[in-house]
């Protein structure tokens, strides 16, 4: 085996030294601990970077945009921030909330949808889409800087201009748009500029507001609702579209049940002739409601004052409606002039997740839309017949923007998917906000941790403190024998967007304690000193409380020396006053004592980990 060269020549070693050179380390004038981080001066800098980037980080693209700039900047080491647990983590302050909402206000009419430029038939296919893609850039850049300048947080609205596109074509040929919003927080889905576009393109077509999953709300919320809406001055309609489903499934196993029971041949023929007789009595009436209705056409406007009804009554109505009702409300809507003569065309639009499919397939007593979530499971909008004289023109789910206050709202309300969400704290801890503390331990069965010595008694408990208990109760463990917190905090957010934890935002003209009330608790309460030791550790975010904490400092009785690797001193000893008495010691006292083994930290502590 050769010898290393002392003289220190090594081919390799001098190949880079000739290659790269010596690079002395850069000093800051300053003593901190600061470094500055200059560009162009890395390994590989001369080299082609041929790799594609379409998605970065937020560090990397601050990097990017640095070095695209050109400019320097300094980055301070060891500036740690410790996040407590124990705080509104990703919640607004009162005084920031309120500032938000003045911003919503002055900014209002800039929230607006992408408009399809003028065109006619002289305008050929490949100026119209040039303009198309001309405005839609303008409209994305209007946001964006909305968003930079004004430091306002927007719903991730929809970016593919082919969507935008199948909206467009909706609203064209639609005689009625009808937005369909989530009864729980009804102004965040509603497009009041998606309105004004509708009048824009014909001041003819009507605009309509159906609240789905109104099976949440209670009669009084719907009529502050519905008299909302009339100062609005747009029509609105009530619907629970999972109600009717459920209804349509208790008719169709009756009416399986019913078929399956024996029936004789005599009473077959005889239902079959009733069922003849109604369908016959039907024509008849059909038949003469078509002559009425030729008659009243026919009659000149001027000659009487007659006008038929467009709805039992001008007002917004809270109720309920049930499939044939919402169908009816949908027939005798609209009375101006139609797109096609033959039937009124019924545009659906709303956000993913607020039932629009669910609704179609209600009223169409069959699946004829797929139901999904997640926005763009429909590519294109089809027309449906409903009845010989109702076509419904379903447009793909859109996320049109709107204001909001955090990312905590968005995941809160079902638009961005719990699935893929990355910090579940925000989320959890405005829920906890929402929903009282009481509510939560009856849904779940579970124990709280309560506040500590010192702390507000009525605060609502912290996201911590909720998935530990709730992890714990339902058995969701990580690796190392603690609650897993992410794992239950997806359950308990899609338990809130599912409607089972209600909670409903009520118009800006109702007070929202008023609006909505929670009922009182119904279990009995159970003290945390109640439960088992194990599981009073685990429901805790401190382990120790700091009356254990004293308690184990002042019945703490040292009775050996400690130095450094050595806890064995026999010529020390603690006397009965607490004295340290010291014998004769030995002249070396390491010699001939064997050190003590040295333990592994988490063994020498595994008491502290129990729970």
């Amino acid at each position: 085996m050769g010898k290393k060269n002392k003289d220190g020549t090594n081919l390799g070693r001098q190949l880079i030294k000739d290659r790269f050179g010596h690079t002395p380390r850069r000093k800051v004038d300053n003593d901190t601990m600061l470094h500055t981080t200059e560009l162009q001066d890395g390994y590989d800098w001369g080299r082609l970077n041929l790799s594609s980037v379409t998605e970065e980080s937020s560090f990397n693209a601050f990097l990017r945009t640095a070095e695209l700039a050109g400019t320097e900047f300094q980055a301070e080491k060891l500036n740690i921030t410790f996040v407590n647990p124990k705080q509104r983590v990703g919640l607004l302050s009162k005084t920031q909330e309120q500032t938000m909402h003045q911003k919503h206000a002055e900014h209002r009419d800039q929230l607006k949808i992408p408009r399809r430029p003028k065109w006619n038939k002289e305008t050929s296919a490949e100026d119209l889409e040039r303009a198309e893609n001309e405005a839609f850039l303008n409209w994305r850049r209007d946001l964006a800087l909305l968003q930079e300048n004004e430091e306002i947080l927007m719903t991730p609205y929809e970016k593919n201009l082919e969507f935008w596109r199948q909206l467009w074509r909706v609203v064209e040929r639609s005689d009625v748009v009808v937005q369909i919003v989530d009864a729980r927080n009804p102004l965040l889905f509603r497009s009041v500029d998606l309105e004004r576009y509708v009048k824009e393109v014909d001041s003819n077509k009507l605009n309509m507001i159906l609240v789905n999953k109104s099976d949440l709300l209670t009669l009084e919320q719907r009529q502050h609702w519905a008299q909302y809406f009339d100062c609005e001055g747009i029509r609105t309609a009530f619907y629970s579209a999972t109600l009717v489903e459920e209804e349509l499934k208790r008719e169709a196993e009756a009416a399986r049940q019913a078929a399956e029971s024996p029936t004789s041949a005599l009473e077959l023929k005889q239902l079959r002739e009733a069922a003849e007789e109604i369908q016959q009595s039907l024509n008849a009436v059909e038949q003469t409601l078509d002559v009425i209705e030729n008659k009243i056409k026919s009659t000149p406007s001027d000659a009487t004052d007659v006008k038929l009804p467009r709805l039992p009554s001008d007002k917004n109505s809270a109720h309920l409606l049930s499939r044939t009702e919402l169908i009816d409300f949908l027939r005798h809507i609209y009375t101006g002039p139609r797109h096609t003569a033959q039937h009124v065309t019924i545009g659906m639009v709303g956000y993913p997740n607020v039932g629009k499919s669910s609704t179609i397939n209600s009223l169409m007593t069959v699946k004829k839309v797929s139901v999904s979530a997640t926005p763009g499971k429909t590519k294109r909008f089809q027309t449906l017949f409903l009845e010989n004289d109702i076509l419904l023109c379903d447009c793909p789910g859109l996320v049109m923007p709107s204001f909001v206050l955090t990312k905590a709202d968005m995941l809160l309300n079902g638009i961005l998917p719990i699935d893929q969400m990355r910090d579940h704290v925000p989320a959890v801890n405005l829920l906890c906000e929402r929903i009282p503390r009481h509510i939560l331990e009856d849904k779940y069965g579970i124990v709280i941790a309560k506040p500590l010595e010192g702390e507000d008694p009525d605060r609502p408990p912290f996201s911590e403190e909720l998935l530990l208990a709730y992890g714990y109760n339902r058995g969701f463990m990580t690796s190392n024998g603690q609650p897993d917190q992410a794992r239950s905090a997806r359950y308990v957010l899609k338990d809130y967007v599912n409607g089972k934890l209600l909670f409903a935002l009520g118009p800006p003209s109702v007070i929202q304690s008023e609006y909505h009330t929670f009922p009182e608790r119904q279990r009995k309460p159970v003290e945390e000193s109640q439960l088992p030791g194990q599981q009073q550790r685990a429901m805790r975010i401190n382990k120790s409380t700091s009356k254990e904490l004293d308690q184990q400092f002042f019945n703490a009785q040292p009775s050996v020396a400690h130095v450094k690797g050595r806890t064995n001193f026999p010529h020390v000893r603690l006397a009965n006053d607490g004295n340290l008495v010291t014998g004769e010691a030995p002249a070396k006292p390491w010699r001939n004592v064997k050190k003590e083994r040295r333990e592994k930290l988490r063994k020498k502590f595994s008491h502290l980990d129990e729970h």
